[in-house]
């Protein structure tokens, strides 16, 4: 409380002290960092088709299943309907997927496994890994039973 002219009066509190901090502070045990990436990836995007939340998604999944391996991802704007993504391990640019020679936009479960075998060959992806063997499997069968089949006369 105070008086008119700012000051404490008499019925104010008396200023809170500090707690002396202990100098034997006890902290929490940290758990082992991981090892950060270095590795960069870019996903270029059209600003004139408004492809930045497209872009971002993209990103976050990357940044979501990669983690601290991968030392950044990056949104570029670009212009003239341009989806491009890029990773560089180090050793330069790779393109790992441009709309208009794969044709469309990635699928994420593809485009996670590009990035895997660059950056983290010996990580696993998890039902993203257990879906790509068994849509291979059944694709073979089927490809087998197709060529083992009797031709009718």
């Amino acid at each position: 409380m105070t008086d008119d002219g700012g000051q404490p009066g008499p019925h104010a509190p008396a200023p809170a002290e500090a707690p002396a901090e202990s100098s034997a502070r006890a902290e929490a045990p940290t758990a082992p960092a991981e090892a950060r990436g270095t590795a960069r990836v870019a996903v270029e995007y059209c600003t004139q088709c408004r492809w930045l939340l497209r872009a971002a998604w993209v990103a976050q999944e990357l940044l979501q299943t990669f983690r601290t391996r991968l030392g950044e991802v990056a949104l570029v704007p670009g212009t003239d309907g341009v989806f491009r993504v890029t990773l560089d391990a180090g050793d330069g640019p790779v393109l790992l997927w441009d709309r208009r020679v794969d044709g469309g936009f990635p699928e994420i479960p593809d485009l996670k496994r590009r990035v895997r075998d660059a950056v983290a060959p010996d990580l696993s992806l998890g039902h993203t890994d257990r879906a790509a063997t068994t849509t291979d499997a059944a694709t073979d069968a089927a490809t087998d039973a197709a060529t083992e089949a009797p031709r009718p006369d």
